[in-house]
């Protein structure tokens, strides 16, 4: 690899986007530019696009092209579900949500306890599961929504959501997940699952940002969180962004093959990059290592570190990942997540994700097996010294 390189390892935050994505829009901003809504002969080569994104989107996802909205990402999906199940259930005051959520799912349950609907937040073990016996019990008559992620974005835990549908299924309860961090990196099948709703974002899937779409099983009832125009059948209106579109459906298609093929590139620098790490540095774990997880994230904790110390060190080496969520970046308080799953230690304020994705090369793992280690030594190293100094052990070590 080349020297300055960046060694990108936060492909939870977002990906890159394909070449093959960027060749696919391209026309879309230039030459192909009519509103798909429009009569004419010209607008009909963007709305053939938009139809040819869908119906990509819903080969991946395993569903029928028409359960499809296309929205401007994971957060409007996941506020268009909660704001439609109220609505549409007037009388059901009542959602069933995860402690180790995406903040576009437990923001907007905030909000609803101000208006007076309660929400039951389902704590999580150690290794960041959920109780399907808990989750089953807290649903109660007036329950008009479970919204539960299908993969966690912090520690790639996945959930058994299929299980979670068929309870509220039997329960006569409607069910979404969030698989913006599942979506393309496991082989999904909604036709044979009771999933009512699912919300994606085409930026974590080697595609644009700002567009994402959400999955509405065709027997379920939703009503718009966006009143407009006739657009997406009338399920979202606005005049649709036909270029990023385009990019979802053919990000869709790419991250088809790569799951048709088997490839298991992604995992196998995963578990490399984990196994050398856990090997060299002591006093590291795996957070969710006991549990199922999707193949390209790893989640750990570092006795003797403070995250944000060891991220400017890393980027000092042209190494980027993460502590938890980008949507967290500049907060002070320490990952939801991570004090989901332990609320008595202080793992959250010592962890570090890096998230792998295609584009990565054996390489660029070598190089960050090889950096990691050194920084976590580093750091307890100065860590104790400059404890009762006025000098930042950040600066010492930069």
């Amino acid at each position: 690899m080349a020297a300055g390189e960046i060694i990108y390892l936060d492909n939870n935050a977002t990906t890159q986007l394909d070449p093959a994505v960027v060749e696919e829009m391209l026309p879309f901003l230039t030459k192909y530019y009519g509103n798909p809504s429009s009569g004419y002969g010209f607008a009909a080569e963007a709305r053939r696009a938009v139809d040819l994104a869908r119906e990509r989107l819903a080969a991946l996802l395993g569903c029928e092209p028409s359960e499809i909205v296309f929205t401007s990402g994971g957060t409007e999906s996941n506020n268009a579900v909660i704001n439609s199940a109220l609505q549409l259930e007037p009388r059901a005051k009542h959602v069933v949500t995860s402690a180790v959520e995406h903040s576009a799912v437990l923001r907007p349950c905030q909000d609803l306890t101000k208006r007076g609907c309660k929400v039951t937040i389902l704590g999580v073990d150690r290794d960041g599961n959920v109780d399907l016996g808990k989750l089953e019990a807290a649903i109660l008559p007036e329950t008009a929504l479970v919204s539960v992620m299908w993969a966690n974005n912090e520690t790639g835990v996945l959930f058994p959501v299929e299980k979670i549908a068929e309870i509220c299924r039997e329960k006569g309860v409607l069910f979404h997940t969030d698989a913006v961090q599942a979506t393309g990196k496991i082989p999904m099948h909604l036709r044979d699952t009771a999933i009512n709703f699912l919300s994606l974002s085409a930026h974590k899937v080697h595609g644009p940002k700002g567009v994402g779409a959400l999955y509405v099983n065709r027997r379920t009832r939703f009503r718009p969180l966006l009143a407009g125009g006739a657009q997406e059948n009338g399920r979202r209106g606005g005049t649709e962004n036909v270029a990023s579109i385009v990019g979802l459906g053919k990000a869709a298609e790419r991250a088809a093959e790569y799951l048709s093929e088997g490839k298991a590139h992604v995992r196998s620098m995963r578990d490399r990059f984990e196994k050398a790490v856990l090997e060299t540095v002591s006093g590291g774990a795996v957070n969710g290592a006991g549990a199922a997880r999707i193949p390209n994230t790893s989640s750990f904790s570092f006795e003797g570190i403070e995250s944000p110390a060891a991220l400017l060190l890393l980027d000092r080496h042209r190494i980027c990942c993460s502590a938890g969520s980008a949507c967290r970046t500049g907060s002070q308080e320490a990952s939801h997540v991570l004090r989901a799953m332990d609320p008595s230690g202080d793992g959250a304020r010592r962890s570090l994700r890096f998230s792998f994705g295609r584009f990565n090369t054996d390489a660029q793992v070598d190089r960050a097996i090889e950096v990691v280690p050194k920084v976590i030594e580093k750091l307890r190293q100065i860590s104790a010294p400059a404890c009762g100094s006025a000098v930042s052990p950040v600066a010492t070590a930069l």
